[in-house]
């Protein structure tokens, strides 16, 4: 027993004070085939020493697939810094050479009308392990490497075995440009003498961190929304093949040891099958075989949850397939000091390893099980759908091509049925008119999962989620919609079925104008479409009265395009704008004369001048990264709009005259020096618009730049008396973790141009409230008496949030200052609310200052 206490000793202590890894210390001990490319004779060093930056990962996974012929690479997309996203296909031989044909066979299983002839006896399972969907969690895409090459080059009966009756498609990085991030800071900042010091700066990033992509997003709330390159390959890829089992590779704190799902009970989707999570519960028992072998500790069932559907674990649980979370605890670095003693990194890639392969090894222990599982859902949901008393949900909105568009793509990519409304349909006080509307029946293989887009709960068995409690998605995107049942609808009424066509589809073509044209403010890129005339010198104005004109009534927001006194002739007019609505699909219109039958002529002075946008956005410590991110996603990518990013502690040494908006998300900015506070007042009492959200807007007025009141109440005492155990869960009860309300805006405002409802879905997370303001124009948007839509708020934090403000506009001198209580760009998906960022951005100097605070 000295002896092997001894070895063990020197063994933990040669890899972690001198990172060399011995040889066996990660992959099981059988012949491997001479000819495949291990990790260790492509890189010249042992995984595990150094952290695999994603150009090398993908360099040996391309020479693994050139060496062996169990490997196919495929590429499936590219990342915004224009990185590969790739997975490989590992089976046996004979099943490549027939991989077309088990692929189609497999995907039948989703189809109830077909599935019933399937002999799932002689079928592969098929599983999709995937890793790295954070940057900063990299013992996933690490051990990645090394389980391809065990099953690239394994000999054994059992690997060849599994092989034969599994397909195995392994996707080393969910996130390549966050994985490559972290590789850089980690590896830059690695010393020869390992040190475990938790404060040392390899441990510590510099904001923004590397478990976002390019843009800052969490690409794991992502599986839902698909608003991103990486996360629309990789579901194409889950529909392609539909795996029985994905799973997820993630790390947490450094104290913590192993986690593997089930999550907390009670915190499951309800519309998940109860049968999901025995399966899932039955896969751990392997993990937790193997884990029990090398001797790692784990734990299941006390933390995370599978209710949010946008997240890898969860989603494919309402597909038919078993997600299974992975969480590592994290050496953050090469080696740290954690009070269960010293974590390496090496460590925490053999734990990936083995769950890796334990989890194929539960898919072909359970494979006949599995498949029979996956068919079986999907006849429940075809029954589920012929029997439910919602048969379907009717969508419409006339107004916003855009917006609509991007909804649709999203049902499109779930491979969810959509079709044309052919007749009008009434759903209590709501008319949807046929060839204006669309339909979603609940009658569909994809039954479970529109229940989990559409539906509104608003009670649950638990009061705490590790994610948002709501996402409906035609909340999100202020698309009106009502539930069908058999009373006011039959499937007669579906007309064609809608297919998604790729790029913009043209607007209406125009004809030449020598006065001026005027472009509507109600679709989604508008902005865009706006920015591209004032990047090219023209002067444009927003009608801040309505007016008719042509026959045509034109709205609050409508922008005029004069063709005089410009610095482009009519002609070259007349071709940009051409290009413009071609790129934008935003209708642009020739106007005729500058008479109107009604409303303002269009020479009135409210028409008023616009500026193309010149904006700051804050970012740096104490900033909320995601926020942020969400902010230059929408501007730059989206709207095309250039922007610039400075630290918030460079203020009061930069130019701020450059710039006419300055975007101030949620976060504390108590990193901005004295200085820095004066040259804010100075640039905002000078005209400047400042966009501030929540926790900015707590900070801008305790500097006396913003005005607002915070609505104060105290948390619900309940007993006097409560149990220890509880106090946690108590506290997390009181915090809004995402939820959807209702709010009323003022359609005639500016930072509501171009809504045509005055009620407005709204997303909210966090407990800051503001109070309506004294001045009765300066609130242009609260919430209802009656505001909750969707999601989880406990009664005491509803009767704060009820009538109080979601916008609240100040004056700060000459410059304004809008607060939002509320982020409207929440995860790229929000796009009901993305035109009121826009509108604050584009119309902040218009605003009155008669109205403000």
């Amino acid at each position: 027993m000295k002896n092997l206490l001894l070895s063990f000793c020197c063994l933990f202590l040669t890899i972690t004070l001198s990172a060399q890894i011995p040889d066996g210390y990660y992959l099981p001990d059988i012949d491997y085939d001479e000819d495949v490319t291990s990790p260790a004779e492509y890189l010249g060093y042992q995984v595990g020493k150094w952290h695999l930056t994603h150009d090398q990962q993908y360099g040996y996974l391309r020479e693994l697939a050139r060496t062996s012929d169990r490997v196919q690479l495929v590429e499936y997309a590219r990342s915004y810094e224009e990185r590969p996203l790739i997975y490989l296909i590992i089976t046996g031989e004979e099943n490549q050479q027939n991989i077309d044909e088990l692929k189609a066979q497999h995907v039948q299983l989703a189809d109830a009308d077909n599935s019933r002839s399937l002999n799932t006896a002689d079928m592969p399972v098929v599983t999709y392990q995937g890793y790295n969907i954070h940057g900063n969690e990299p013992s996933g895409g690490n051990a990645a490497v090394l389980y391809a090459y065990y099953l690239a080059a394994g000999n054994s009966e059992k690997v060849r075995d599994q092989l034969d009756n599994a397909i195995v498609l392994l996707d080393p990085c969910y996130n390549p440009d966050g994985f490559h991030r972290f590789s850089t800071w980690v590896n830059m900042h690695k010393n020869e003498n390992l040190t475990s010091d938790p404060q040392d700066r390899e441990y510590r990033e510099s904001w923004p961190g590397a478990r976002t992509n390019h843009y800052w997003f969490d690409l794991n709330r992502d599986w839902l929304p698909v608003q991103h390159p990486e996360s629309q390959g990789r579901i194409r890829n889950f529909y392609e093949w539909r795996p029985n089992v994905l799973t997820d590779h993630h790390e947490m704190g450094s104290n913590a040891t192993f986690f593997f799902q089930p999550g907390i009970p009670q915190r499951t989707n309800p519309i998940t099958p109860q049968r999901n999570q025995d399966l899932t519960a039955k896969i751990g028992n392997y993990h937790a075989k193997a884990l029990d072998e090398i001797g790692s500790f784990y734990y299941t069932q006390e933390s995370f949850d599978d209710y949010y559907y946008g997240k890898g674990s969860t989603y494919p649980d309402a597909n038919g397939a078993i997600g299974i979370l992975f969480e590592q605890s994290s050496s953050r670095g090469h080696l740290q000091e954690t009070r269960n003693g010293l974590l390496s990194f090496p460590f925490t890639i053999k734990n990936q390893l083995v769950t890796s392969i334990s989890t194929l090894d539960a898919a072909t222990g359970m494979r006949t099980e599995l498949l029979d599982y996956q068919r079986d859902f999907f006849r429940d949901a075809a029954d589920n759908g012929q029997k439910a008393k919602i048969t379907g949900y009717v969508i419409s909105e006339t107004k916003d091509k855009g917006r609509l568009n991007a909804f649709l793509d999203i049902m499109e990519q779930h491979q969810v049925e959509v079709y044309a409304l052919n007749k009008d349909v009434r759903v209590g006080e709501k008319n949807f008119k046929s060839g204006e509307s669309f339909v979603i029946p609940a009658d569909q293989a994809q039954h479970t999962l529109i229940r989990g887009m559409f539906e509104q709960s608003t009670t649950f068995k638990d009061s705490l989620f590790y994610d948002v409690s709501a996402w409906t998605l035609p909340l999100a995107f202020n698309i009106d919609f009502a539930p069908l049942s058999s009373s006011n609808f039959s499937k007669s009424a579906l007309g064609s079925r809608f297919m998604r066509e790729d790029g913009n589809s043209a607007a209406a073509s125009f004809g030449k104008s020598e006065l001026a044209y005027l472009m509507t403010w109600d679709d989604y890129y508008a902005p865009k479409a706006l920015n591209a005339v004032l990047a090219a010198g023209l002067r444009a104005k927003v009608a801040t009265i309505p007016f008719s004109s042509g026959g045509r009534d034109y709205p609050y927001g409508t922008i005029q395009i004069q063709v005089s006194q410009q610095n482009l002739t009519a002609d070259e007019i007349y071709q940009l704008l051409q290009i413009v609505a071609e790129e934008t699909s935003v209708e642009i219109i020739p106007a005729t004369t500058g008479l109107t039958p009604s409303g303002i002529d269009f020479g009135s002075n409210n028409f008023a001048s616009l500026e193309q946008p010149k904006v700051l956005l804050l970012v740096g410590r104490g900033v909320n990264p995601y926020d942020a991110g969400e902010v230059w996603h929408l501007l730059d990518y989206r709207y095309d709009i250039p922007m610039s990013m400075s630290e918030i502690n460079r203020l009061g040494s930069i130019d701020l005259s450059r710039y006419n908006t300055i975007v101030m998300v949620d976060g504390y900015y108590g990193d901005i020096s004295s200085r820095g506070v004066e040259d804010l007042k100075d640039w905002s009492s000078n005209g400047g618009t400042i966009v501030a959200m929540k926790g900015a807007v707590r900070w801008l007025n305790g500097q006396s730049i913003a005005n607002v009141t915070f609505k104060s109440g105290a948390n619900a005492k309940g007993d006097a008396r409560r149990p220890y155990a509880s106090a946690s869960a108590d506290r997390g009860s009181e915090y809004i973790g995402g939820a959807i309300f209702e709010s009323k805006i003022d359609l005639t405002h500016p930072l509501f141009y171009g809504y045509d409802r005055e009620l407005l879905p709204v997303f909210r997370r966090g407990t800051l409230f503001f109070e309506p303001t004294n001045n009765p124009y300066a609130t242009p948007a609260m919430y209802t008496d009656d505001p909750l839509l969707a999601g989880y708020i406990k009664s005491n934090r509803l009767e704060q949030l009820k009538n109080s403000a979601t916008v609240v506009v100040n004056s700060n001198g000459r410059g304004k200052v809008i607060c939002l209580a509320d982020n409207p760009n929440f995860r790229a998906f929000w796009y009901g609310t993305n035109k009121l960022f826009a509108n604050a951005v584009f119309f902040g100097n218009v605003i009155s200052r008669a109205t403000t605070e």
